[in-house]
């Protein structure tokens, strides 16, 4: 039986020390970290910040969320905002508020994923908090990046005839919540019935440690690419689309044909009797970056076999339309997944 030490036979200072006695700094901008009333900074372009919350039992389940496997994507979701931003993460703060349901040893397991994320993104965690909650688990990440003077991207500037891109492949992380909850259900209905995740090892992992494109915001720099606009996909293709034509005052064509779907997440898509593009449409959490380009740019993107041209911007009066495998034309609409619909 694994050891359990109440959270309460550290203190709050105590847990702090224990949880980060092993930070590690990377980045030259780090110069006061973890440790002071507050940390200090020294970017040399532009700072790019982005918060985000994860409450338990509204963004994430711990009956089939591994506690290493949420901290690794409590960051990763966060480092996916910066790099929307064209920019490069370099510091995260990570509060937590927990019961008293968690051990030391639990939140120990949370934090390897937390630095195994910064690790591999080469970010510095320089502080938070922690505090008891009454019931359940709250996250809340900051992440802080640089950018250089003019260089960043935002959502607002499509234009006329760019091309509408997207990075990796999309519905995955859906199909994988799909599966998880199934088998959660199966396993409270019928108590000692171990879950059957079928080998669907691919579609899991893009729900339970999703990566952030990295590789893509190199890829710009090295080929001096500058998007002119920017998202990732939290929500869905379609809400994250809709987004880049309201803040930039255009419309769009998608064509349904050119949305990377993985071969395995639309077999799995198939056997539930779901469609792939519905599922990669509405489906969020893919954390890919949607993106708008330049035409001129064309010719550097076609190599990168991680880029997908999937559409073109048009004029606002044209509207924000998807045309169908079939050749049938339909406006997109947002049926993205809302926190505030639970």
């Amino acid at each position: 039986m694994q050891e359990r030490t109440e959270i309460s036979t550290l203190g709050e200072f105590g847990l702090i020390d224990h949880l980060t006695k092993n930070n590690e700094i990377k980045n030259s901008s780090t110069i006061v970290s973890v440790g002071d009333d507050a940390a200090v900074i020294d970017h040399l372009g532009q700072t790019v910040v982005t918060t985000d919350m994860l409450v338990e039992g509204i963004h994430f389940d711990l009956m089939y969320t591994p506690l290493k496997h949420l901290g690794y994507k409590s960051v990763v979701v966060n480092l996916s905002d910066i790099y929307a931003m064209n920019a490069t993460p370099t510091q995260i703060t990570m509060s937590i508020a927990f019961s008293n349901r968690f051990s030391v040893e639990a939140l120990d397991e949370f934090y390897d994923g937390v630095y195994a994320a910064c690790e591999k993104y080469n970010v510095d965690l320089i502080g938070g908090d922690t505090t008891t909650s009454q019931k359940g688990f709250i996250i809340s990440v900051t992440a802080l990046g640089e950018v250089a003077a003019d260089k960043y991207v935002t959502r607002s500037g499509a234009k006329k005839a760019d091309l509408l891109c997207v990075s990796g492949d999309l519905g995955g992380a859906f199909l994988g919540l799909t599966l998880l909850e199934r088998e959660k259900k199966v396993f409270l209905e019928t108590k000692g019935l171990q879950p059957d995740l079928e080998n669907q090892d691919y579609i899991i992992g893009r729900m339970l440690k999703p990566d952030a494109r990295k590789d893509i915001i190199e890829f710009f720099a090295a080929n001096k690419i500058i998007p002119t606009s920017m998202i990732d996909v939290s929500d869905g293709l379609s809400s994250e689309v809709l987004h880049i034509c309201k803040q930039s005052d255009v419309g769009c064509v998608l064509y349904e044909q050119k949305i990377p779907v993985n071969d395995l997440a639309r077999q799995y898509a198939y056997k539930l009797e779901l469609d792939p593009t519905a599922c990669a449409l509405s489906g969020g959490e893919d954390y890919e970056l949607v993106f708008t380009l330049p035409q001129s740019d064309y010719d550097k993107i076609v190599l990168n076999e991680q880029i997908s041209v999937i559409g073109y911007i048009t004029e606002k009066e044209e509207g924000a339309n998807i045309i169908t495998k079939g050749g049938n034309k339909y406006p997109i609409t947002a049926q993205g997944w809302n926190a505030f619909t639970k």
